[in-house]
Parts: structure tokens; sequence; C-alpha cells
């Protein structure tokens, strides 16, 4: 009777849970569409106000130009076909810059990292370079490697690879210490103390370099191509603003934004598959 009574109890216990799993995750999935259609309503109250207040003239159209003059210069270069060009050229580099400065900006931490002398020696020179404005050797680096994408690459692989070296090696460096000692005292190489700890332990720090360097990409993409692109979304915003078609310089920024945004949430999704293989 008392087993009966302990059995009954026990279902009762997991229907109870049960319950509550399905009401959390119900709760948690109606947050979530809240969240987004919050979002997307943010969004179409600011192009809808932006759009308003151009054709009250509230604002200038011409200066800030209004989302359908956007939209009426995305159809335009599309029709004209150059519009993939530009978005391609643009990404590619990006994405190039980005990968770049990622595996090289890591790999000399790494290096940094199992030698703490040349660390030491490398310290200040890390910290000048980070400090210095990179465009100023935007130049310099024309006159090197010429006048083309290749330029446009080095300045974005200039503009990432010092951060991420710094960064990481500072995640490296803040790794619990006593389990430093503990893989030390049961003989563990370098190499395995590199692979097991170091590494897993300092995902967070490599993802969060990740979404810096996404930014820091674009930002040294769109300066190379400031100056010595003949196409790219740089390109057009420089070349809209010297001919006064502001529509084409709010359009190129716009698909700037959309571009960034999918590339962040790449590395979240990169981020998300990190987190449960370690």
């Amino acid at each position: 009777m008392k087993r009966i009574y302990n059995n009954n109890l026990s279902e009762l216990y997991s229907k109870e849970a049960l319950l509550e799993h399905d009401k959390f995750l119900k709760k948690e999935k109606f947050y979530k569409i809240k969240l987004t259609i919050t979002r997307l309503g943010i969004l179409l109250i600011f192009f809808a106000l932006w759009e308003i207040a151009g054709d009250l003239k509230w604002i200038d159209p011409f200066l800030t130009s209004t989302p359908s003059r956007i939209l009426k210069s995305i159809i335009k270069f599309y029709s004209e076909g150059s519009l993939f060009r530009h978005i391609y050229i643009t990404l590619y580099e990006t994405v190039l810059g980005f990968i770049l400065g990622t595996l090289l900006g890591s790999l000399i931490a790494v290096i940094l990292w199992w030698s703490d002398f040349l660390s030491k020696v490398l310290d200040p020179y890390l910290v000048v370079l980070n400090a210095l404005p990179k465009v100023a050797l935007a130049p310099i680096i024309i006159f090197w490697v010429g006048n083309g994408i290749t330029a446009i690459i080095v300045i974005a692989l200039l503009i990432s690879i010092i951060v991420t070296i710094i960064s990481v090696l500072s995640g490296f460096k803040e790794v619990d210490n006593e389990k430093l000692k503990l893989m030390k005292t049961f003989g563990a190489s370098k190499f395995q103390i590199l692979k097991y700890l170091i590494i897993p332990a300092s995902i967070p720090t490599l993802v969060s370099a990740l979404k810096i360097n996404v930014g820091l990409s674009f930002v040294g993409v769109i300066m190379g191509e400031f100056l010595v692109a003949k196409d790219g979304l740089g390109f057009l915003i420089v070349y809209g603003g010297q001919i006064a078609q502001l529509d084409m310089v709010m359009m190129s920024i716009l698909i700037l934004s959309l571009i960034a945004y999918l590339m962040y949430k790449i590395v979240a999704l990169f981020e998300n598959k990190l987190r449960h293989k370690y």
C-alpha cells in the first residue's frame, strides 16, 4: 500500500514538473516573440516618422533623404546591375579582413602567451600601435602595396589585428592561476595547458574579439574605400557626397548597417555552438 502511494506521489510530482516546464517554455517563447515585435515596431515607427518628416518638410529631404527616396535609389542601382557588385566587393573585403585579423591576431596572442619574455618585450609596442590612428598609415600602405583591393584589406587588417592581440592575450592571462598550477603539477605540457585549459576558459574573450572585429573590419574597409576604391559601398558614400546625391549616401549606409547586423548574427550563432561544445 505504501509503495503504491509513493508511486502515485512520484507520478503527481512528475506531471507537475512537466506542466511547470511547459509553462516556462511558453513564457520564454512569448517573451522572444514580444521582443522581436517590439524591435520591428521601433524600426517601422522610425522609418514612418522619417518619411512623414521629409514629406511635411519638418526636415530637409535633400540633406537627410527619406525611406522612399532611398528605395528609389536602390531600385535604380539594381536596374543598372551595379548594386550587388558594390555590395559584393565591400562584403568580400570585409570578410577577408575579418578572417585574417581574427586568425593572425589570435595566433600572435598565442605566441606571446607562450613566451612571457617576448610578451613583455612587445607590450609597449602593442600599446603604441593600438593608440596610433590607423588612418595615418593609410597613405603609406597605398604606396607599399598599391592602389587597389590589397590596400583596403591591409588597412582593415591593421585596424582589427592589434585589438585582437591585446584582447585575446588579456583573456589568456586572466585564466585561474590555481588551475594552471594544478595542470603543471600533473605534468601537463604547455601545449596541453593551452588546448585543455587556456582556450576553453577564454571562449568568452575570443567571442568578444570576434564581435569587435566585425565592426573594426567594416571601419577599415570603408576607410580604405574612401581613399582608393572605384567600387564598393564606401566608394558610393564618397561619390554620392561629391555629387550631392545624398540618397546614394543614405542607401549605402543602410545597406552597410544591414550587412553588419547579419555578420553579427552569424558570430552570435558561432558563439552558441562554441558554448555548447565547451
